[in-house]
């Protein structure tokens, strides 16, 4: 009866020590290609970010254009009046 409950104890504490045995082992691995992954950009987030930055410059651009107009509108009908 002992023996029976010693030997699936015995399988699941074999399978946690070596589920913790292969954590140990492929945390360095995964600690360097995390460390890989933050110091570079891939061309896809390199891309994105032009995008951004150019979204950004045509919305200053935009708001200028706009500024302007309405100041020329203003100058024109102050000239009218």
């Amino acid at each position: 009866m002992r023996g029976m409950i010693v030997l699936p104890l015995g399988l699941l504490l074999s399978g946690c020590i070596v589920g913790t045995a292969v954590d140990v082992v492929t945390l360095p691995v995964k600690a360097a290609s995390k460390t890989v992954d933050v110091l570079t950009t891939s061309q896809s987030e390199a891309d994105e970010k032009r995008g951004r930055e150019i979204r950004k410059q045509e919305e200053r651009e935009g708001k200028a254009r706009r500024k302007a107009e309405r100041e020329e509108r203003r100058r024109t009908k102050r000239d009218d009046d």
